[in-house]
């Protein structure tokens, strides 16, 4: 069974996770820097199958986009240009940064270590997908 690959967006890194092979298993992959993130995509997807991307979407409480909704909408559609046979959706994202912050807290790390955006990112890339296959 081909994985699924999650991202957290961001204007300068982006978190990434995956699942093992089936699907059950949601594990960080790490960050990349956003200007590089489709020569990641180019090599990622030519090592394993992906059965789809789920982005997380940035949304206020109140469901309106916020500023960076846009940007995430922007690479959506680049990246459908670019890898047509990988279906994309869209996950929630609220809150995840302050759950994977929490998530930190509570796995012991060090303050310093909980201070590392790239960490936040990553853990972050793996809620959203972990609340994609919860819901699906």
């Amino acid at each position: 069974m081909p994985r699924l690959l999650a991202l957290d967006y961001g204007m300068k890194r982006t978190g990434v996770a995956a699942t093992d092979d089936s699907q059950i298993i949601a594990s960080g992959v790490g960050t990349v820097l956003t200007a590089d993130l489709f020569d990641f995509l180019s090599d990622y997807l030519t090592k394993y199958k992906v059965e789809a991307l789920v982005v997380g979407e940035p949304r206020r409480l109140n469901d309106e986009p916020t500023h960076a909704t846009g940007l995430v909408h922007s690479f959506v559609e680049k990246f459908k240009k670019k890898f047509p046979d990988v279906p994309v959706h869209l996950e929630d994202e609220r809150f995840t940064s302050k759950m994977a912050s929490q998530s930190m807290l509570q796995m012991g790390l060090k303050k310093k270590d909980r201070r590392k955006k790239e960490l936040v990112d990553e853990i972050s890339a793996v809620l959203i997908l972990q609340s994609f296959m919860e819901s699906h």
